[in-house]
Formats: C-alpha cells, structure tokens, sequence
C-alpha cells in the first residue's frame, strides 16, 4: 500500500507480515474480534442480576444495553479512517488498552450511569479495535487465496464470540458476581497489548492532505442518530414519535452533509468513488441484507423457543448452536468456495440456501420438532456465513490497499446497520401480524387485548391475571398469533434474501488472485500499492489535522 512503516518499525516489523507470522499475526487479530464479539452479547444474560443490584430506571436499563453497539457503529468510521491516516496498529493498540480499562470501570461500577458510560467506552474500543483487524488482514495477506483463507477463519472466530458471548455469562453469573462477565476480558488484553506491540506490523495510507475532523465528527454524529432511531422503533416506539423520528432526521441531514463535503474534498476522509465499482457497492448491499435477515431472525427465534416451546434461556442457546457451528464451517471453508465458484455464484448461492431454510422454517408451529429446526438452523447459518464471507472479502479485494481502513469501517458500519434495520423491520412485520389475531377473544375485554397485542411475553402476563377459561384462551390465540406471525416474518425474510440474491449478480464471476488485487485491477485511486513494510517518499511525514 501507500503504507508506510514507522521509523520504529525496524526488520522485526518488516518481517511480521512475512512467512509464517502472518499467521501468527492472524492469531492475534482473531483474539481481539473474539473480545469484541463476546461483549456484544455476554451482558444479555447478566442484565436481571444488573437489575437487582443496581437498580437502574427503565431508561437507564435500556441505556445499559443499547449504548456499547450504538456508540460502536457510530465511530466506525472516525477511527477506520484515522487508523488510515496515523497507524492502524497504533490505533489497534490504543483500542486494547480502553476495552481494557472500561472493562475494569464496568465490572466494578457503583451505579448505573457509571456502567453506562463504562460500556460507551467498551464500545469506542471496539470500533478503534475492529476496522483495524480487517485492515491489517488486508495488509499481511496481500495474496488474495491467503487472504480468503484468513478472512474465514476471522468470521469464523465472530461467529464463535457472539454465540459464546451468553453461555459464557451463564456460566460466569452462577459462580460469581455479574462483574465478572467484563473482568474476563483484562487478562486478555493484557496479552494481547505486549504480543501486538512485538508481532503486528505499522502501517497507514496515503496520508495525503490533513485528515478531516469535521467529516469525521459529522460521520459519527450522521451515524449516532440513525442508529438510535433505528434502534427505537425496534424497541417498539412509534416511527413518527419526536425522539425517534428526531435523531433519524437529524443523523440523515448529517450524513447527507458528510457525503457532499467529502464528494467537494481534494483529500478525502472516505473516497466516495469506491461505491462506482459495481463489486464493492453490491458487496455492501449484500452485508446489510445478509444481517438484516440474520438477526431479525435469530431475536424471534429466541423467542419461539422460550416463550412458544418453554425451553429455558441455557436450552434456547443450544438449540441455536447449530447454527453458530454451521456458520464456523462456512468460514473455513469460505476460500475453497471461493476459488472454485467465484463471489457471484459463492454469494448468490448462499442467499438462496438461506431463504429455502426460511422456507423450510415456515412449518414450525406450536409443537417442538427438534429435527426441523436442527435441519433449518444449520442451513441458516452455513447460508448466512456463506453469503458474508462472498460479500467481505469481495469488498475488501475491490478497496484500494491504502483505503483499506476506511473500507473495513464501512464494510462494519453496514453490518450495524443491517442488524439495527432488520430488528427494526422484522420486529414491526412481527407485530403487525401478530396483533390482530388478539382482538376478538372471548371474555378478553378490549383493554386488555390490546396490551396482549404489544408481545407475546406481555399476553402471558395477562392472561395469568384474568385466569380462568379467558386466561387460557388468550393464552392459546396469543401463542397462535405469534406463530402465524412468525410464518409471515420468515416470509418476508425470504423474499429480501431473494433480492439480495438477484443483486448478487452484479459482483465478479471470478476471483483475481494475486498480490494487490484491488490496485492492479485499477481499483487504485490515488497511489499504488508498496508491500508490507516498505516506506513510501511520505513515509516521514505526519498527518496533519484540520477542523
């Protein structure tokens, strides 16, 4: 790449990206996604031993959650691109060492607000820490079979976290307290900071010009309020509500604004002209309906097997441990596809295995059939995963190398707002068919049907105070009316998968091998790319910074 090694680097540096240490150097990137994956989900089981001990308002709960994966998406990008700009191991090690330290301050935090902004802390580690990941791989294997190689293993390791990420927490709340779920992370950051500093290799873009602090706050701020009210109206709050309607307005008007002034910019925060690569845009496109499906999916999921089977929260996390270990397999074997089949076929095949699972998902009802879902969850997740790791690494080979920053943030932040928009989106599909079938039950009064249409959880709840033969039967149409519900959302699920299908057509039919992909295809848009460790005339210099 343009990319340079720092004065400091010396022959060890040079010599990580080479022979063997690239796979040690992998080793390291995959211990800091798996810390990062395993927080997203490892509080969910600890949030009613949160609750007990420190009391937090309903505001204040939901703050608890939503503020690591919403301050996450939103920096992104801030620290993609700066990564690009003043090192991205330099950046990668700063984000270790705050996961570190927030994770301390969460473990032991006296009240609520303090744990609120401990866990918006753990979330700007992770986005410091996870576009560097993705563009230090882009770095060390430059060969794109390698490269392929290594980026399966990657989402492999995700999608190891984010399921061990409540089986983990289980485990730890039984023989400690709920501070222990954020405590197992400094031993492993403790290791991760000397072994990273020794085995990664410095690298940074062009450094062409100051880098943009106004385009990158804008950004941050753009991407801030769309994901809260993104994650609002999955929350179930009204669309047209002034807190959710508000941020979404307002992060859209930013965004709109960071796009025009990076478009009249000489230098860039984010170089727009990716997006004209058919590959890379549709890569994109391809990342948010995969997660749109995925986790619009898994949450209702979850909720069938507890609340429609009555299987326990530990019973729920096995039964959707298949999926998880089919999408393992898709990773590692991701690149052998990829060679033999090519993105296009890799990725479109995918999105159809996985809408034919949905399909196939359709003829669960209100009985437990171990086999269906055993037989559908694995289709699901080596779908998904499949459809993923095309799309990924697709992305990642059209980038130019010294963009490589950038373009792991965007590839990120599609991926968050994939998820936020199919909570969003699945969940409202959800309620909409499953509302109406509570109107009429006999002996229900209209009241109480109406907050019996809110969740099935909250239908239960009511039908336990009225009792009787009209506790049971708003039971039963409850359960039925989300199960119906379910049929329509895994519908819907099916048709956007279809869509990404047919958009699928759009990336290449085969791989180009080699070293520098990206830049000797022409996708280059400024310098060619060096090799790892090689200094460019800049090499010496230091970005500047404007406001």
């Amino acid at each position: 790449m343009s990319g340079t090694t720092t004065a400091a680097a010396g022959p060890r540096r040079r010599a990580a990206g080479a022979g063997a240490s690239r796979w040690a150097v992998l080793v390291v990137l995959c211990v800091s996604l798996l810390l990062v994956a395993l927080d997203a989900t490892v509080l969910h089981v600890a949030v009613p031993a949160v609750t007990e001990d420190l009391r937090p308002g309903a505001v204040e709960l939901l703050w608890i959650v939503d503020v690591y994966p919403l301050v996450c998406a939103s920096l992104l990008i801030l620290f993609g691109t700066l990564g690009d700009r003043v090192g991205r191991r330099r950046v990668l090690l700063l984000g270790y060492a705050l996961f570190g330290v927030a994770s301390a301050a969460a473990a032991f935090a006296p009240s609520a607000r303090t744990l609120i902004l401990a866990r918006a802390l753990l979330g700007a580690g992770g986005a410091m820490i996870m576009p560097a990941t993705l563009s230090i791989l882009r770095q060390v294997f430059p060969d794109r079979r390698e490269r392929a190689l290594a980026i399966g293993i990657w989402s492999a390791v995700a999608a190891v976290g984010a399921a061990v990420g409540p089986l983990l927490g289980g485990f730890l709340l039984e023989h400690f307290w709920w501070g222990s779920v954020f405590l197992v992370n400094i031993p492993l950051m403790l290791v991760s900071l000397p072994v990273g500093r020794i085995l990664l290799p410095e690298s940074r873009g062009g450094g062409d010009g100051p880098w943009d602090v106004t385009g990158a706050l804008m950004a941050a701020a753009g991407l801030f309020g769309a994901v809260l009210g993104v994650k609002r109206i999955g929350g179930g709050e009204p669309p047209a509500g002034p807190l959710t309607l508000g941020p979404l307005l307002a992060g859209a008007a930013l965004l709109l604004l960071f796009v025009r002034r990076q478009r009249r910019r000489p230098h860039p925060l984010v170089d727009l002209r990716m997006f004209r690569r058919p590959a890379f845009s549709t890569s994109v496109g391809c990342i948010v309906l995969a997660m749109l499906a995925l986790v619009g999916l898994e949450l209702i999921a979850a909720q069938y097997l507890q609340l429609v089977l009555g299987l326990s929260p530990l019973r729920t996390g096995l039964r959707l441990l298949p999926l998880t270990v089919a999408a393992m397999a898709a990773g590692l074997a991701g690149a052998r596809m990829l060679r033999r089949f090519g993105p296009r076929r890799m990725v479109c095949c995918g999105f159809c295995l996985t809408a034919a699972a949905v399909v196939a998902l359709t003829a669960m009802g209100g009985g437990d059939d171990p086999a269906l879902l055993l037989g559908g969850f694995v289709l699901l997740g080596f779908g998904l995963e499949t459809t993923l790791f095309g799309a990924y690494e697709s992305m990642l080979s059209e980038a130019p190398v010294h963009q490589a920053g950038g373009a792991a943030a965007i590839g990120e932040t599609s991926y968050q707002l994939g998820a936020g928009i199919g909570i969003a989106l699945l969940g409202s599909v959800m309620n909409a068919a499953y509302a109406p079938g509570l109107a009429s039950v006999p002996g229900v009064s209209p009241r109480a049907s109406a907050a019996a249409g809110h969740s099935l959880g909250e239908a239960y709840e009511v039908a336990g105070r009225l009792g009787g033969s009209a506790g049971s039967a708003l039971r039963r149409a409850a359960r039925d009316s989300f199960v119906h519900g379910l049929h329509v959302t895994l519908l819907v699920s099916a048709g956007l998968l279809l869509l990404g299908a047919v958009m699928a057509l759009r990336l290449p039919r085969t791989a180009q091998c080699g070293e520098h992909g990206a830049d000797r295809e022409g996708g280059g848009y400024g310098e060619g790319a060096a090799g790892v460790g090689l200094p460019s005339p800049r090499g010496a210099e230091k970005p500047r910074v404007s406001a």
